[in-house]
């Protein structure tokens, strides 16, 4: 076992490899300049797609901030780089273990919407690659070493998502 992978699973904190909303800004910046530059998919949602993006903003800014204010609330670290200090288990996680990733997907259908284009959702696979593999694996590690068994038997309760 090397350095990164021993740090990885001492409990200290995650090697988080990628900055977490990173990939879902990508893929919109990305899928807005191929919808204006290089191919326009055909778009149908007009005012509709307007009202259905914020309301699909509104239910991720307050899963969003129920979830900063129950990290708060354990006084545990939002940081995706830093270790946590208590495993939190009560509001959004009781649904999800990654609330806040959750609500980034719905952040990225809602940017599709405003954008008028398909482009950012047909990069989803790439998306989940990125936060599976580069963040939530590491993270995952990272608590079942700090937390043991507890994160365990959360982790056989709660799914990843929903």
């Amino acid at each position: 076992m090397n350095r990164d992978e021993t740090a990885t699973i001492d409990g200290r904190r995650p090697r988080t490899w990628i900055l977490p909303p990173a990939p879902y800004a990508l893929a919109l910046l990305l899928g807005w300049w191929v919808d204006r530059n290089l191919w326009r998919l055909p778009w149908q949602w007009g005012i509709a797609g307007n009202t259905l993006a914020a309301l699909l903003i509104g239910f991720a800014l307050v899963v969003f901030v129920w979830t900063l204010i129950t990290f708060w609330q354990q006084r545990t670290t939002v940081n995706p780089y830093k270790g946590a200090s208590a495993l939190c288990t009560e509001g959004p996680f009781r649904f999800s273990r990654n609330p806040i990733y959750l609500a980034d997907w719905l952040l990225l259908i809602a940017g599709c919407l405003l954008l008028r284009t398909w482009w950012p959702l047909l990069f989803s696979p790439l998306i989940w690659v990125a936060v599976r593999f580069g963040v939530i694996r590491n993270e995952e590690r990272h608590l079942e070493a700090r937390f043991g068994d507890a994160y365990r038997s959360y982790k056989a309760a709660v799914r990843r998502w929903l």
